[in-house]
């Protein structure tokens, strides 16, 4: 990756944040695409990765400075507490609408065990379904070596059967280009009873494959995103297995 910090460097001014140190571009509102093409990196397997953690305040940091306080509070058995907004557990899945030039749609995603093929139409694959937050998240694979076969990838985020929590969580989207630096998109923004949100978009405009910033939050599921885009698709209500632990 580091034959392009020269090219990097010279493209620095184009983006709010982000440099040759830490090789990876921010995509924001003010600067919210990038050429992978012009970046050399529009070829072999796109890694997209979602990773998320509960804001460390939403934890216990009262109760640690109460106990400071009062250490005898320590001798008292723990309150409990039910349906808690500071105990909310978010399993957020990260999922992808795909468009192929031959007009084929339809949708990458854990829900209904929709995995896709990273060889094959839709050349978009799922690696699997992290429902507890682990260090490495969930990852999807996109194929850039056909290219020329995909018109265009939503690539969303959407909390499955549990309480919206999108302003709770860290959660951040990056992709991992074959060449070159990384691209972060944040979904800092707060929208507290959002389920689901478009993050970026991939697109093929002639023969050029731009990334473009989306993060656009919405009060439903993939059936709104559909909707919000144009892809058309018929929805209906979809179950994961019980996961063990």
């Amino acid at each position: 990756m580091g034959f392009l910090d020269g090219l990097w460097r010279s493209n620095e001014s184009a983006f709010d944040s982000g440099n040759a140190a830490t090789n990876a571009i921010e995509l924001t509102k003010r600067h919210g695409q990038v050429s992978l093409t012009k970046q050399g990196a529009a070829t072999g397997h796109l890694r997209i990765n979602l990773s998320w953690r509960m804001r460390t305040s939403d934890f216990g940091g009262s109760q640690r400075e109460s106990l400071l306080r009062h250490p005898f509070k320590a001798l008292k058995p723990p309150e409990v507490i039910g349906h808690s907004q500071s105990m909310v557990n978010v399993d957020l899945d990260l999922g992808c609408l795909y468009e192929l030039q031959d007009g084929t749609k339809g949708v990458v995603q854990p829900l209904g065990g929709f995995l896709g093929d990273v060889n094959e139409p839709p050349y978009v694959k799922l690696s699997g379904d992290d429902r507890f937050g682990s260090g490495s998240g969930e990852t999807m694979y996109v194929n850039l070596d056909h290219r020329e076969n995909i018109k265009r990838l939503l690539v969303f985020a959407y909390i499955y059967d549990q309480t919206p929590a999108f302003d709770r969580t860290h959660a951040m989207v990056t992709l991992y280009p074959s060449n070159g630096p990384r691209i972060e998109i944040g979904l800092d923004e707060r929208h507290p009873q959002a389920r689901s949100c478009a993050v970026v978009m991939l697109e093929n405009v002639k023969d050029e494959i731009i990334v473009r910033r989306e993060v656009k939050f919405v009060y439903g599921f993939q059936a709104e995103l559909d909707r919000l885009y144009g892809w058309g698709l018929q929805w209906g209500r979809g179950f994961k297995t019980k996961a063990g632990r």
